[in-house]
């Protein structure tokens, strides 16, 4: 039985099905980028075996995109400290400015918050970036003050780099109701 994580008339956000790696590796392969269908799989590899969650928006009956939860990330400046890891949220580019981005993070914060009191992601500098860099702050996300990351290390200063999908900025954001926690 696939997991429901939100619902309504227009939109719902589901664990993955198998046949959703398809779907999400075909979308971004239309759109010029370079997917791997692997990763997809491995997503829902993951899910099966308990380490990732992975939400699935269905809007008007069609797969939307996705995001995934990492529950034992490996890297970053919060690898190994318990948090969760938000990753690759994404909304396919048809149906964007329909909350469908903050109906995920929603999800994902909810499920993380069953199993820590803070939540991470990164988010890549770039302009193409800008959307997500201003949805994460609205959300009360805040830079965790590690600087710069590189392809998976973080960046010495003047270090060089390339502003490409591998430049980040972590984040995080408490899950506290109390705001003196934050």
């Amino acid at each position: 039985m696939t997991k429901i994580y939100y619902s309504d008339p227009e939109l719902t956000v589901r664990g993955m099905l198998p046949e959703d790696a398809r779907i999400l590796f075909d979308t971004y392969l239309s759109y010029g980028w370079h997917p791997d269908i692997g990763t997809y799989e491995n997503y829902y590899r993951q899910q099966e075996a308990g380490s990732r969650l992975v939400f699935v928006p269905v809007y008007r009956g069609r797969v939307s995109g996705q995001c995934t939860l990492d529950l034992c990330p490996k890297g970053g400046p919060f690898a190994g400290m318990g948090y969760p890891e938000i990753s690759d949220l994404t909304v396919f580019f048809d149906v964007h400015g329909r909350g469908i981005a903050s109906r995920l993070l929603d999800a994902a914060e909810a499920e993380a918050a069953k199993r820590a009191d803070r939540v991470y992601l990164a988010v890549g500098l770039h302009s193409g970036y800008g959307p997500a860099q201003r949805l994460y702050v609205k959300r009360g996300y805040v830079p965790d003050g590690s600087g710069a990351w590189y392809k998976g290390r973080q960046l010495e200063q003047y270090a060089p780099c390339a502003n490409d999908d591998d430049l980040l900025l972590f984040l995080s954001k408490s899950l506290r109701a109390d705001p003196a926690h934050r």
